[in-house]
């Protein structure tokens, strides 16, 4: 089969790999129909990120091919998001809704990244899936494979920003630090769908900082201020040090920030700021897998639409030119 490798920066190449077989009876195969980037894909593709060779693609929407004897949630046809996490679903993380974390696998199992071992990556032909009924989530009728791509990663990873804080109190102003990436874009529309008050916008690219706008936000400062204002909901999709320090120090009395910026150098916080404020600060990779059904629920009622954070949309067969030269939040899907 063919599997699409990341080279070195700049460079991804179509090469051979060996097909994956079924190996026990809770796997499943999958055909990956509908691939999404990620924002860090964005940053191993540019070089920002160093990495070395690795079987590419972590947010997918795919076609069941063949399951094993003890699978009961899909069959060979049913089209399903595999999250990006390996996990079990029965260890004691899997069942407190720590997937990230699973105990059965080794530490940061993943597909399509140059993390831990390698379970091959979603741009290519197919993909085993070892744990399918804890992992895979099925796709309704009515709703589009390239719409939820990224429900694998990406779209998780901005509800888990927003949903919870705002559960807690409800129709909060969210504050958001934005970087070049589709997380922050699906954060705003998240939250107001979800009834936050309002949804302010600082940094970011022009390119974001208009469909920001688009999107319902009230697009602020260009450059991150040292404090933004007051808001019990602050999120730092930045990936800088301003823009970090601006989302704290602009989190109200007992607020809730959560950091999604992947910083690789010692990064300072404000920490007497968030010491009397009280504030609450969460970063590290989402457990998606809890959070899937949920996001596809919003999708699926009409109340959420990823399609807008999408830049570029390419067939599968030109995924190698298009993917070597990636800048923004892309889609490749095969030819129906």
């Amino acid at each position: 089969m063919r599997q699409l490798t990341f080279v070195e920066k700049g460079l991804l190449e179509w090469r051979d790999a060996d097909e994956p077989k079924l190996g026990g009876d809770r796997e499943a195969l999958v055909r990956p129909v509908a691939l999404a980037t990620c924002d860090i894909d964005v940053a191993f593709v540019q070089g920002r990120f160093p990495a070395e060779s690795f079987a590419f693609g972590h947010e997918c929407v795919a076609e069941v091919t063949d399951v094993g004897d003890q699978v009961s949630s899909v069959k060979p046809g049913d089209l399903v998001s595999v999250p990006f996490q390996i996990s079990c679903g029965t260890c004691e993380a899997c069942r407190a809704g720590r997937s990230g974390n699973c105990e059965s696998v080794p530490r940061l199992a993943t597909y399509g990244l140059p993390i831990g071992d390698d379970y091959g990556g979603f741009a290519s032909d197919s993909v085993n899936v070892p744990y399918a009924d804890a992992m895979l989530v099925s796709i309704p009728d009515g709703v589009s494979a390239t719409t939820v791509a990224s429900l694998s990663d990406n779209i998780p990873d901005a509800w888990r920003c927003v949903a919870p804080p705002l559960a807690e109190r409800p129709g909060s102003p969210v504050l958001i630090a934005m970087g070049a990436g589709s997380i922050a874009l699906y954060s705003i529309a998240i939250a107001l769908a979800l009834g936050a008050e309002r949804v302010d916008v600082v940094g970011g690219s022009l390119r974001d900082r208009e469909l920001a706008g688009k999107l319902g936000a009230n697009v602020l400062d260009e450059e991150f201020p040292h404090r933004a204002g007051f808001y019990p909901v602050t999120v730092d999709a930045s990936a800088d040090p301003d823009g970090i320090a601006c989302a704290l120090r602009s989190t109200d009395r007992d607020g809730h920030c959560t950091s999604i910026g992947v910083y690789l150098e010692p990064t300072p916080l404000p920490l007497l700021d968030m010491f009397t404020q009280g504030v609450t600060f969460v970063t590290g990779r989402p457990h998606v897998r809890k959070l899937m059904p949920e996001v596809l629920e919003l999708i699926r009622d009409g109340r959420f639409d990823p399609d807008p954070m999408t830049v570029n949309r390419v067939d599968w067969e030109d995924a190698e030119e298009a993917l070597s030269d990636l800048r923004a939040k892309t889609v490749v899907a095969r030819a129906a």
